[in-house]
């Protein structure tokens, strides 16, 4: 096919993906709150001896209930003290693959000195925000990671920090539409996209590696028992849940398990690339339509974070099903006009999915996600789409995208509140 896309423009793009899609151990929020203490502490230069971390509503929701990988503990105060023992800020968010038992047990010895102080940082619109500050004797240092998971930010600029200053774009990013993310992706040379195969090598590693153990509530395990095929077979179907859910289990329940992220999220970068690689698979695509699936199906979920931003109350397996879906719709033989239908009718399906907090329970979710992703497609192939006349979705499939991203990251603000006080407030918190 005729590149459809000139040079320059692939190049900008292909950097974009690059920053985009990156390897990370463990949930991405608590390893950016990790990273951040890490930073503070490289540069404060000896172990702290108190921390203090101020952190946005959305980062305190995510990094809560989670497991953080290799530990058996859940949480932040596991992931800040760690970063400030063993953390290299130049690992990203890989910050604490150098774990060992002895320094998981230093970990557990700072915690219980109470040299943690973790409060929600008041007066700011960002979602994703992390201030950490160490402190040793008279000596003290800082660091600040605004508006992206590894974007450290000065700390002059965080009392003018804005959530459409941080949430936006980056100047180096490409505004995006699902016409140039479709082109990009079925028309670039091959050799210069073929990288993409990387995610799939980490996150089908992922869900082969869970299976060894039990992780979360073991759901990418429990759909392929037999009372599971039973109900529903021994299908495409079947295994693209489970080796996504598993996937999801063992990054959740706090595997040492590295995954290829997408746009901040381990759980997007996994429900971006299994269902994808499980179809090409058992469908018998082709190497190269393999690599051009997985593309639009990442940088479709890239594309509808650029307007979401990269912490929301709209769940994160919506926006990457959706890029699934496009990207199986593709396999399936699906043209333009075919994949813009599977997008509209993923939007009149999931809208309103909630965030409530990185979590085992994610993989039901991304089950849920994964679901609607092929029978949107499926549809979509049979010539059936959503139309204009009916909730959200517009004739143009860009206007439906937005209209489902101003719902998530507009709209649904007081929603995120009310989420964070229900979390905040029970019994066991």
């Amino acid at each position: 096919m005729k590149d459809m896309v000139d040079k320059e423009l692939r190049e900008r793009i292909i950097a974009m993906i690059h920053r985009e899609v990156v390897p990370a151990i463990g949930c991405t929020e608590p390893m950016c709150v990790a990273l951040c203490t890490a930073k503070a502490t490289e540069r404060l230069g000896c172990r702290p001896e108190n921390i203090e971390a101020l952190l946005s509503a959305n980062i305190l929701k995510n990094a809560m209930g989670v497991g953080i990988p290799g530990t058996g503990m859940l949480g932040l105060p596991i992931a800040i003290a760690l970063g400030a023992i063993i953390g290299k800020s130049d690992y990203q968010l890989e910050v604490l693959k150098d774990l060992t038992p002895e320094t998981l047990e230093e970990g557990k010895q700072f915690i219980s000195e109470n040299r943690i102080s973790i409060k929600q940082k008041e007066g700011i619109s960002e979602k994703l925000y992390v201030e950490i500050t160490c402190s040793a004797g008279d000596k003290k240092a800082s660091a600040i990671i605004a508006g992206g998971h590894t974007r450290f930010i000065d700390s002059e600029a965080c009392l003018s920090i804005s959530t459409a200053k941080t949430n936006a774009a980056d100047s180096a990013d490409v505004p995006l539409n699902l016409r140039l993310v479709y082109d990009f992706a079925t028309s670039a040379p091959l050799d210069e996209i073929s990288f993409i195969l990387e995610a799939r090598t980490y996150n089908m590693n992922a869900a082969r590696d869970a299976l060894k153990g039990n992780y979360g509530h073991n759901l990418g395990k429990s759909i392929e028992r037999p009372l599971s095929k039973g109900i529903f077979g021994d299908s495409i179907y079947c295994h693209i849940i489970s080796r996504t859910a598993s996937a999801c289990d063992a990054r959740m329940g706090g595997a040492m398990i590295p995954v290829m992220s997408n746009s901040g999220s381990g759980n997007q970068g996994i429900c971006a690339t299994n269902p994808v690689c499980v179809y090409a698979k058992e469908n018998e695509n082709t190497e190269e339509e393999l690599i051009r699936a997985l593309m639009l199906s990442h940088l479709t979920a890239i594309y509808i974070k650029q307007s979401l931003g990269k912490l929301s109350a709209l769940c994160g397996c919506v926006v990457a099903s959706i890029g699934s879906s496009c990207g199986i719709t593709y396999l399936m033989g699906g043209d333009y006009n075919r994949i813009c239908a599977s997008v509209k009718n993923m939007v009149a399906n999931l809208t309103g999915m909630i965030c409530d907090g990185a979590k085992p329970s994610c993989s039901l979710k991304i089950t849920s996600g994964v679901s609607t992703a092929l029978l949107s497609a499926l549809l979509a192939m049979e010539g059936k789409c959503v139309s204009s006349s009916e909730g959200i979705v517009d004739d143009d499939v860009d206007k439906s995208i937005h209209n489902l991203t101003s719902i998530g990251a507009d709209a649904m603000c007081m929603t995120d509140d009310m989420i964070l006080n229900i979390m905040t407030s029970k019994d066991n918190n």
